[in-house]
């Protein structure tokens, strides 16, 4: 029997970067049996009459397969290229064909050929991808069994589906996702400026080009060279701050600027606070109602855009009994996407073909504790902690006893203040695991009637390297809490109003950070960084998120009242 051509971990075959399972054994799995044949550009039509495309890539054998599908706005037609670039996210075709899967891979209404207007993750959005899971289904190919696949854009879209319950999607696998999408744009308030700007260019740049540009001349040559195994290895370990670079370089070519401009209009200019323009776009009510199975997964490096995401998903689905959800370390979902794709198969195996492979064995979440380096696993989230006070002195410690006094920075830099502030704990005397959700409980006072507070946790080592690890925002503006929505650890911020602040009074906030896992070595010390604009050079936010900054004028002041709240796993 010749061998067949395969991407996956064993000898012969292309070697997949980045981890493939979460440090566990599977039995059972389907293997590389099959060659490959694909159809491009394939009209896929939706109850309006529209016609998305997609590439087709099944396995060149008789009979019917399941099928996975990756939808999104980005180029189908590159999902093979294996560049580094943060839109190659759809999984790989060569992994899954051999093993007995269809992978259809699908532009998203407006985008790369695909008929229609884009509409951004709206309920139009969500038909299209009903109609799509249902066309695939009825293919003489597809033994009717769907799952969806990918990260990012892909697995948003894979929640979009399942939110309307098409009869034949059985099983997800969305990592790196966004629910309320919403969060992509806006940070409790403050405009991600960074990343939703340049990523709407982006979409209208990579729209304006088709196969010509993707899959002929030049873009074959570069296949070849970037399907050198060398070349390909030193690809593991892109990360996020190099995606965001990308992203901002392909933003700067020109495009049409329909319906691309109007978009992002909407987005920065017409709905700045909660609306129902967001509203439509937000899954949190729709995913109550998913009952299939869902594998939630996310890295603790992607703090500014998915990580919330992924916390916001498992609690919307908190009624649904088959749901699991792992959180990787750093470099764990490198571009081209292919990690994580052997705990996809057993998740499928399982969920698609009946086959007993173990993914369903042991509590229902695994994730990885940076700094103790280890797998962890909880039967809930978040695992019981106890949450530990540590006060803002005025000196600029961070103990658990208050030493009462103030600091003030300016947030326009135009006088001779700081611009922003930190507290540094002293050494730890033991090693210390936070997991969970931190929260800053602050009080401050403000000579302006707005104003942002951004804030940077860090680990710094004995030699003075200071490691992030996770970040919070809020505008002063949007600072009421709903307590009743906060029985998940966090506080939920309703953003749908501006209440100016009063002046020169003291205001009580509550600040979420994005929840992380971090093991604090002992002597080690934890850093914490508030600042009111991060577009500063002297500040650099995590990969590189920065925001629109708020424009007024003011002198910020911290009591030592104010106390950050971290989550220690109980019995530390």
């Amino acid at each position: 029997m010749a061998r067949v051509k395969a991407a996956g971990l064993e000898p012969g075959q292309r070697q997949l970067n980045g981890p493939q399972t979460t440090g566990r054994q599977y039995r059972n799995l389907s293997l590389a049996l099959h060659g490959t044949t694909r159809e491009d550009n394939v009209p896929v039509p939706v109850r309006d009459g529209t016609q998305l495309l997609a590439d087709i890539h099944r396995p060149d054998a008789d009979g019917r397969f399941p099928a996975l599908i990756a939808a999104a706005p980005y180029p189908r037609q590159l999902q093979d290229l294996g560049a580094p670039a943060a839109v190659i996210e759809a999984g790989t075709s060569d992994f899954w064909v051999p093993r007995g899967y269809a992978h259809v891979i699908a532009n998203l209404r407006g985008t790369v050929g695909s008929g229609g207007t884009y509409t951004f993750f709206d309920e139009q959005e969500r038909k299209d991808l009903f109609d799509l899971v249902e066309w695939v289904a009825g293919q003489p190919w597809c033994d009717g069994n769907v799952g969806m696949i990918g990260i990012s854009y892909y697995a948003m879209s894979q929640l979009e589906a399942a939110t309307q319950r098409p009869p034949h999607l059985k099983a997800l696998f969305p990592f790196n996702v966004t629910v309320r999408v919403r969060e992509a744009a806006y940070h409790n308030g403050l405009l991600s400026e960074s990343f939703i700007t340049p990523w709407i260019h982006a979409l209208g740049v990579l729209s304006a080009h088709g196969d010509r540009l993707y899959r002929k001349g030049l873009s074959r040559l570069l296949r070849r060279f970037l399907a050198i195994p060398a070349i390909h290895r030193r690809f593991s370990h892109t990360d996020g701050v190099q995606a965001t670079r990308g992203l901002r370089l392909v933003s700067r070519f020109r495009h049409d600027p329909h319906p691309w401009n109007a978009l992002l209009d909407a987005v920065a200019t017409e709905h700045p606070t909660r609306d129902a323009w967001w509203d439509e776009r937000d899954l949190t009510e729709l995913l109550a109602g998913v009952d299939i199975p869902v594998y939630l997964g996310g890295e603790w490096s992607n703090v500014p855009l998915h990580l919330t995401g992924l916390f916001d998903a498992w609690d919307a689905l908190a009624d649904n009994p088959q749901v699991r959800m792992t959180m990787l370390g750093e470099y764990s979902l490198p571009w081209p996407w292919e990690s994580m794709h052997i705990e996809a198969l057993a998740w499928f195996d399982h969920w698609l073909k009946g086959r007993d492979t173990g993914i369903l064995e042991g509590p229902a979440v695994r994730y990885w504790l940076p700094g103790a380096e280890q797998w962890r696993t909880t039967d809930s989230w978040p695992p019981p902690a106890t949450h530990i006070a540590l006060a803002l002195n005025a000196d600029g410690s961070l103990t658990a006893d208050e030493q009462p006094g103030e600091r003030s920075y300016a947030t326009d830099g135009a006088n001779t203040m700081p611009a922003q502030l930190s507290w540094t704990s002293d050494p730890l005397p033991d090693d210390l695991d936070m997991v969970g959700h931190p929260e800053l409980r602050l009080t401050a006072t403000s000579s302006g009637a707005d104003t942002a507070w951004i804030l940077l946790l860090q680990d710094v080592g004995p030699d003075g390297k200071a490691a992030d690890i996770t970040q919070g925002w809020l505008r002063a503006g949007m600072r009421h809490v709903d307590e009743a929505a906060s029985e998940t650890g966090r506080p939920v911020l309703p953003t749908k109003t501006r209440v100016p602040i009063p002046a020169g009074e003291p205001v009580d906030y509550r600040i979420p950070l994005v929840a992380n896992a971090r093991r604090f070595h002992r002597g080690h010390r934890i850093r914490l960084i508030l600042t009111s604009d991060d577009t500063r050079e002297d500040f650099q936010p995590m990969l590189l998120f920065s925001h629109a900054p708020v424009g007024i004028a003011a002198v910020n002041t911290v009591h030592s009242s104010s106390h950050l709240l971290l989550p220690i796993l109980d019995g530390e």
